[in-house]
């Protein structure tokens, strides 16, 4: 039987299919992509049925768990200490303006009372939906809701799994149908941009499953991902929605701000990384420890100064830090993660002029430090200093430079250098932060 949703969609998509490859952003998209490139720091949220398992959000796949097995989590999944308000109030303490949640990750389990699927939250002992209860918290305290969609699935028999680089130890041997997928994905946007009030992004992931060789940045998927006709329909419904796409690729037609995993802008540590950094807004996502979900195994937690220094680094380049969490099953956020956003909070309440509303400095980041700017400032935050003076090729006519309100002595030298002292000064351990007024032009 086919849902309300479903006919709904089916209309929709013959009349506005026309693809989004001339895609030109309206004005309620321009500015959230203003307001997104102005925001700096969001919280990344993975949780889900996997987190019981307590080995990540790829447990599924690393193991070969077939899917009535691995659907057997519903059953045990019960997040009785979730608690939407302190999840938000979390990310506003450590000064973050927006939050990005699992919607669905690749196991294809739906955080929402989805129409479209009986793999859902709604159908656990707990009986809620988390999506809708976090949309109502964010609304509330004023933080801005992105929803994380899993293109690929590994439950579902659909899905062309046969040609997927993933999920082929999960049991599945109907053959696939590509368009009852699509049709399946519509719908399951549509319900989360007509259901959950204002939605600020739809933030993509697993359109590389379906490339045969993820280095290869110039092969053409295995399927065809309708992207242009999605895209057309998200901006349909919530025009101000912002697009990303973590393809780990340049940007395609329809997006709206551009993602880097696990690496700053135009970074390749990964391996998957290295494309060109666009001119759309961007956006750096990393975790705390080295887990997306919550792994009962890994305590590698990054320090509050390495977090710091990576928001600061992010912000040189322009971009904004989405830093990651993977809550308990039973719906708790760990002190090691609060206890390390509390202190970025803290920090950001001070030195928070230097990184929200700024753009990219004139030089990027260095091994010394990074530098931002806004208006007629320029905050230099050293990350080390190398004696008593601080050395810089200058591009505008500095005026003044200061630390802390305190006036420091300058020299301007040959060559458009500036020399600035640091004798006798109390050098933050975390970041020194020198700002400069300058005149431009």
């Amino acid at each position: 039987m086919k849902s309300a949703c479903s006919f709904f969609l089916c209309f929709s998509i013959a009349l506005f299919s026309r693809a989004q490859t001339n895609y030109q952003p309206g004005a309620e998209n321009l500015a959230a992509r203003k307001w997104f490139d102005s925001a700096r720091f969001g919280l990344f949220i993975h949780w889900g049925a996997f987190s019981v398992m307590g080995s990540g959000e790829w447990v599924m796949n690393d193991r070969n768990i077939t899917v009535p097995e691995y659907h057997r989590l519903q059953t045990i999944f019960d997040p009785v200490r979730f608690d939407a308000a302190k999840w938000v109030a979390t990310a506003k303490r450590a000064g973050m303006q927006y939050i990005t949640l699992i919607t669905r990750h690749h196991d294809g389990f739906s955080n929402w009372d989805t129409r479209e699927s009986e793999w859902k939250i709604t159908n656990t002992d707990w009986k809620q939906d988390a999506v809708k209860l976090l949309a109502d918290e964010c609304h509330k305290q004023g933080i801005k809701l992105f929803v994380y969609y899993s293109l690929l699935d590994w439950s579902r028999s659909d899905y062309q799994y046969e040609t997927g680089r993933t999920g082929h130890g999960t049991g599945r041997t109907k053959k696939s149908d590509w368009n009852s997928y699509i049709r399946f994905m519509e719908a399951q946007l549509t319900e989360l941009l007509t259901n959950y009030g204002p939605i600020a992004g739809v933030w993509f992931d697993g359109y590389w499953d379906q490339l045969s060789n993820e280095k290869d940045k110039h092969l053409q998927p295995n399927v065809d991902w309708r992207l242009p006709e999605i895209y057309q329909l998200i901006h349909r419904l919530q025009p101000a929605c912002l697009i990303g796409n973590n393809h780990h690729l340049s940007p395609l037609p329809g997006e709206d701000f551009q993602m880097f995993e696990k690496d700053l802008p135009g970074g390749n540590s990964t391996g998957f990384g290295g494309q060109a950094v666009s001119a759309l807004p961007l956006e750096t996502c990393e975790t705390i420890n080295n887990s997306w979900g919550f792994n009962i195994t890994d305590s590698n937690y990054k320090s509050t100064t390495e977090l710091i220094r990576l928001l600061v680094k992010d912000a040189g380049y322009g971009a904004n830090l989405l830093l990651n969490i993977g809550p308990l099953p039973n719906g708790e956020i760990q002190t090691q993660f609060t206890d390390r956003l509390d202190s970025m909070g803290n920090w950001l309440r001070i030195n928070g002029e230097t990184i929200y509303g700024t753009h990219a400095g004139f030089i990027k980041p260095q091994p010394w430090g990074a530098v931002t700017e806004k208006g007629n400032m320029i905050f230099l935050h050293l990350f080390k200093t190398d004696g008593d003076k601080f050395f810089l090729k200058r591009p505008y006519k500095v005026k003044s430079a200061k630390m802390s309100g305190k006036e420091l002595r300058i020299q301007r030298l040959a060559d458009d250098y500036l020399m600035i002292d640091l004798k006798g000064l109390n050098i933050d351990p975390v970041d020194a932060i020198i700002r400069l007024d300058v005149a431009r032009g």
